[in-house]
């Protein structure tokens, strides 16, 4: 039973679907992962605004603020992950287009808890770039899928 398995795996219409399956499976066990994390983050986020808002403190706007948004930038970026996930799992392509908005908005949140006295200007240099890049094939994207 196995050798016809086997043998029926090397035809090449039978081992692409092999593949197809393995992609799922995969695709699947990343989304629950995924959710997992998010979860794990959410309740995180919920640890450090409850421990913010009811601990006398008088520098919340200060760097602490900056953390939460970066906390809830980090939130926000896997739930695009979970939609790159979802949404191979449904057309089975990768849109180029939601990754490089989660690319944007991961490297908005690094500039946003950006310690700007313990950053190089090699570093600032690199996230410029970066971010130029990102845009500019943002804008090609969106000027392909729109003509």
């Amino acid at each position: 039973m196995w050798g016809r398995k086997i043998l029926a795996v090397g035809k090449d219409e039978d081992f692409l679907a092999l593949i197809k399956k393995i992609e799922n499976l995969v695709s699947k066990v990343l989304s629950l992962a995924m959710v997992i994390v998010i979860l794990v983050s959410v309740c995180d986020l919920g640890v450090v605004l409850f421990k913010q808002l009811f601990t006398p403190s008088y520098t919340f706007l200060g760097r602490t603020l900056i953390d939460i948004f970066g906390l809830f930038l980090t939130v926000l970026i896997a739930l695009e992950i979970l939609e790159n996930i979802t949404a191979y799992l449904r057309k089975h392509i990768i849109q180029v287009e939601l990754v490089i908005v989660t690319s944007i908005i991961a490297v908005a949140r690094k500039i946003i808890i950006l310690d700007f006295e313990k950053t190089s200007g090699i570093d600032l240099i690199g996230l410029a770039i970066a971010i130029s890049s990102l845009a500019i094939s943002y804008w090609i994207i969106r000027r392909t899928n729109t003509a």
